[in-house]
């Protein structure tokens, strides 16, 4: 009877841990939508450039996207607890930076930080679900993971527009940063009171060198597209992204090196000579890479276009990220029946809602925050139709023992494929709308975004028939 008692107590402590660590991740992927929202009022009060607010959203990114496989590595060595209350406190601390910085360049740098601590705290998430978890109760857990990925979206862009809006204490967008910081000390505290202490895996090693050149790489490439506009496209900004190219070569090479000196490389390099998880990851890219992009230019062009405050800006995307996780839950058992070809027809989705949005900017003189809402719930529904069974497609040919490096793999294609979507479709939107008009430069951004998903399902159907 008592084992009893004590295995329900186990049991409920386990589900009180997934609330934390949900929590946490709640906590990032809020942030990830919040700043869109406070932007164009960032812009304004910093006087930012149109690339240093591109570099606002993908510096972060790349920090992320180059440091997330090491932080998995180091939940593996010291334990997923220490690293997950770490990676809390360094993303509250680097938050608090963020809404205290006094020009553009700060805040970059400080994002860049909150982006590297990101790094150390969400794979623990993960990582923590498959520990405590099996299987009927993962199944749960992974349901209720999803779920609140879901609406942090739509949490991200209504929080973003209330607390601009409001002006609390006067702190006005600085206070979508701050409110981080109490959100971290409750998570801390709830983590070193609840959370168990995971075994830890002493023998493995960081590799150090090959998270450094890849994100020398990432920034080389991406870095020019941000402030190439800002330069006039001069000659040392090809360069540098020529020298990016080379640097990510170079990358593939050290990680030879490093497998061959009997070391832990950042990446599974067996994975390279998959076919089909390699076109999944080439598709993954150009999905991702209309993804953030997308809901930068839209804030962008309600707020300064059409002139539409942050606040009803803000609550037009929460119809969108309601209609994302229905078609979330949709696209699950859909994709038992139907496999890849959910992805693609979530991919025809998508664009026909960007052709009935530009369609509507085009034709009517002054659309309302209520039309533009219910125009983009069809693109949220597409985008929520392929962004749920994603993950599973590109990875089901990947063996189990593989299973950890290709899901870090698709994790960094993820935000790779932010940033440069952030970076390139952000440079033609605002080169477009300082020759041209705002309306015309959404159809450039949106004609960009039906090329990039068209790729992607193209690469999904060649998956397909590997």
């Amino acid at each position: 009877m008592h084992q009893m008692v004590s295995t329900r107590a186990e049991t409920s402590r386990h589900w009180w841990v997934l609330a934390i660590v949900v929590a946490a991740q709640f906590m990032f992927g809020v942030d990830a939508f919040i700043v869109n929202v406070a932007i164009p009022t960032i812009a304004v009060e910093l006087h930012a450039s149109a690339a240093q607010i591109e570099a606002v959203i993908a510096i972060y990114l790349i920090a992320y996207a180059t440091l997330v496989v090491t932080g998995g590595r180091l939940g593996d060595i010291h334990g997923t607890k220490t690293v997950f209350i770490a990676g809390v406190a360094g993303f509250s601390l680097t938050s608090l930076w963020c809404g205290l910085a006094q020009s553009g360049l700060e805040l970059i740098l400080a994002r860049l930080a909150q982006g590297a601590t990101a790094a150390l705290m969400v794979p623990q998430v993960l990582a923590t679900l498959h520990l405590l978890f099996a299987d009927g109760a993962r199944a749960r857990a992974f349901g209720i993971y999803g779920i609140v990925l879901g609406l942090a979206g739509a949490a991200g862009f209504l929080l973003g527009g209330v607390l601009v809006t409001l002006d609390l204490a006067g702190l006005g967008w600085r206070a979508v940063f701050f409110v981080n910081v109490p959100c971290g000390i409750v998570i801390i505290a709830a983590a070193l009171k609840i959370m168990p202490t995971a075994p830890r895996r002493p023998g493995s090693r960081l590799d150090i060198p090959g998270a450094v050149v890849l994100f020398a790489g990432l920034l080389c490439l991406i870095g020019p597209l941000l402030f190439g506009h800002d330069l006039g496209w001069a000659a040392p900004v090809w360069l540098a992204m020529a020298a990016g190219v080379a640097v990510i070569a170079a990358f593939v090479r050290l990680e030879h090196v490093v497998a061959r000196r009997g070391s832990m490389p950042l990446i599974d390099l067996s994975l390279l000579s998959d076919p089909a998880f390699m076109r999944g990851l080439v598709a993954v890219f150009f999905f991702f890479f209309a993804n953030l992009s997308f809901y930068l230019i839209m804030t962008i062009f309600m707020q300064k276009g059409l002139g539409i405050p942050p606040l009803q800006a803000g609550l037009v995307f929460v119809p969108l990220a309601l209609t994302f996780v229905v078609a979330s839950r949709h696209s699950g058992v859909r994709a038992k029946h139907r496999g890849t070809l959910v992805l693609i027809e979530g991919c025809v989705l998508q664009i026909a809602g960007l052709a009935v949005l530009v369609a509507t900017v085009e034709t009517v003189a002054a659309p309302s925050a209520l039309l533009l809402a219910l125009v983009l719930m069809i693109f949220g529904y597409g985008q929520g139709l392929v962004m749920a069974p994603l993950s599973s497609a590109v990875l089901s040919s990947v063996k189990p023992a593989s299973a950890g490096a290709g899901s870090g793999m698709y994790g960094t294609t993820t935000q790779i494929g932010n940033a440069a979507g952030v970076a390139a479709i952000g440079a033609v939107f605002f080169a477009v709308e300082t020759f041209m008009s705002a309306r015309v430069a959404l159809s450039a951004a949106c004609a960009l975004f039906v090329l990039s998903i068209t790729i992607s399902a193209a690469f999904l159907s060649w998956m397909r028939r590997a």
